[in-house]
C-alpha cells in the first residue's frame, strides 16, 4: 500500500518550485499534483495519455476541445488523449489531482 498526504505532497511540489509534482508511476497509471496560482497561465499541451483532474481547491475555468465549464472544489472532470486542453480565468489558487493511464513517460 501506498499513502499520501496532500499537504506533505504540497510541500514537496511548492519546494521544488514547480507547477507539477509527479508523486506515483505504477505499471498502469500515473498521479501527481498540478498547481497554478489565480491570473496564472496554464501552459499545457495535450498528453497522450487519457487524464483524470480532481480539483482540491480552487476555482478556474477548464476548456477541453471545444468544450468549457468552471470548476472548483471536488470537480472531477476526464481528458482524452491527445485533446488539447487548459485551465484559464483562473480566480483562486488551483491545487489539481491528476491521474494518468497509461503512466506518464
Amino acid at each position: 500500500m501506498k499513502v499520501f498526504r496532500l499537504d506533505d505532497l504540497d510541500a514537496e511540489r511548492a519546494a521544488n518550485q514547480g507547477a507539477y509534482l509527479r508523486f506515483l508511476k505504477e505499471r498502469s497509471m500515473s498521479a501527481g499534483l498540478y498547481a497554478l496560482r489565480a491570473g496564472e497561465t496554464d501552459p499545457q499541451a495535450p498528453h497522450a495519455q487519457d487524464e483524470i483532474y480532481l480539483v482540491v481547491s480552487g476555482r478556474a475555468a477548464l476548456t477541453v476541445g471545444d468544450e468549457t465549464t468552471t470548476v472548483a472544489r471536488g470537480s472531477v472532470a476526464f481528458v482524452p488523449a491527445g485533446t488539447p486542453h487548459r485551465f484559464h480565468h483562473i480566480t483562486e489558487d488551483l491545487r489539481v489531482m491528476v491521474v494518468f493511464s497509461p503512466p506518464e513517460p
